[in-house]
């Protein structure tokens, strides 16, 4: 095909305004028009977001400069600002193989913000951690990625040393001596160890791919942080969250609530990890206990009036993804919830080492917990002042701890 010499930015406002041209290519039209028809039906989509998907093709196809050339996702993202959601397009186009998907990660974006102030020589040193951490590295020094939330939390806590030294005057990492480093690290706990972490995983980087002689972080004492010691959830809090009256919450908190499940676990939870009475993910399988089958009916009686013909196979989905094939994020696990999920898992695992008297391996088996993990349970718990660890949450009658 015959590539244009250059690309300029268009104003989609302007364009829409001055009228919408045929596009180019007939046959494509159509051949993604039909895209558009069996999309639909296959995802359950309402008339108007059928339409509004059509109308976001055509739109993109009059401004096309090279028929049959895939459609930049940058591109489609622009239709948000005159056309509303393009999230719609995007699955078609990829669905139909003409979608070039261009646009940085939510990670990548978040990193150039933070290290814009940065002089650039130190720049170019934290995008090769940065490149390292999220890709890995599969030649000598080898190492496998890293989830993008823990880049983003070693980042955050040696950002504030990074902003320090750049204002000192120094411009590369090459610069920086144990001295530097003792003297940004602050003064109490957890603070001075969290710093500390995130410089050592910038420094051993660089320094295993040979872009800083030392390792000025390695040899600096710091002390371990303490274990933090889990607490129970007011029973108040709790029981809010497992009132039927919002099916959504109280499918989320029952399964949190009884069985101590995590954010994570929960959005992906498919239909099909409940049947016969247990819950199913990867491994484990677990027998439901009676309340949370209750507020599981509850909610997928909503779901399927909410969503008849959704495609989507998660157990729990929305608005967004009812009408695509995708998850739920933990963040909407947690504002759904209304507190935290970890916070409330962790009631549950202390509720059931009260239970059992302390039995790690039973804490092991139930909640998927390693033995150190189980251990910061019962290293915490008084059986002296023990409460009735057999009391209900949701009748306040007396049943047998879940097996």
């Amino acid at each position: 095909m015959q590539l244009v010499a250059f690309s300029v930015a268009r104003d989609l406002q302007a364009v829409l305004r001055a009228g919408l041209e045929e596009p180019r290519d007939a046959a494509l039209a159509a051949h993604l028009d039909q895209h558009v028809t069996d999309h639909a039906c296959r995802h359950g989509w309402s008339r108007d977001m059928t339409n509004e998907a059509r109308r976001g093709i055509r739109i993109l196809l009059s401004l096309q400069d090279i028929p049959w050339a895939p459609i930049k996702a940058s591109e489609v993202v622009q239709l948000s600002a005159v056309h509303g959601d393009a999230r719609a397009v995007l699955d078609v186009l990829a669905a139909a193989n003409m979608l070039d998907d261009d646009r940085p990660t939510a990670i990548e974006t978040w990193f150039i913000t933070k290290v814009a102030e940065l002089p650039d020589p130190m720049v170019d040193e934290l995008r090769l951690w940065f490149d390292v951490m999220l890709h890995g590295s599969p030649r000598p020094p080898r190492s496998r990625p890293r989830l993008p939330r823990t880049i983003s939390l070693k980042l955050r806590w040696a950002l504030p040393a990074l902003h320090a030294w750049a204002v000192a005057g120094h411009r590369s990492l090459r610069e920086i001596t144990p001295d530097d480093i003792l003297a940004v690290l602050p003064a109490g706990e957890p603070n001075r160890s969290s710093m500390a972490q995130g410089l050592r995983s910038i420094f051993r980087v660089l320094k295993a791919h040979k872009r800083v002689f030392t390792n000025p972080a390695g040899r600096v004492p710091v002390a371990k942080t303490g274990v933090t010691v889990p607490l129970p959830l007011p029973v108040s809090d709790i029981r809010e969250a497992l009132d039927p009256a919002d099916p959504v919450r109280a499918a989320l908190a029952a399964l949190v609530a009884f069985h101590g499940l995590r954010a994570g676990q929960l959005r992906v939870l498919t239909l099909t990890d409940i049947r016969d009475g247990r819950l199913h993910f990867g491994e484990r399988s677990l027998p439901l206990a009676e309340p949370v089958r209750a507020r599981l009916r509850a909610y997928l009686d909503y779901r399927q009036a909410k969503w008849p013909n959704t495609a989507n196979a998660y157990l729990f989905v929305h608005h967004q993804t009812a009408n695509r094939t995708t998850p739920v994020l933990a963040d909407w696990v947690t504002k759904r919830l209304g507190l935290s999920a970890q916070a409330l898992r962790e009631d549950r695992i202390l509720h059931e080492a009260f239970a059992t008297g302390g039995d790690t391996r039973r804490l092991c088996d139930l909640f998927g917990l390693s033995i150190p993990g189980a251990s910061r349970y019962t290293d915490t718990l008084d059986f002296t002042d023990r409460p009735d660890s057999t009391q209900c949450l949701v009748t306040g009658s007396r049943t047998q701890a879940p097996r």
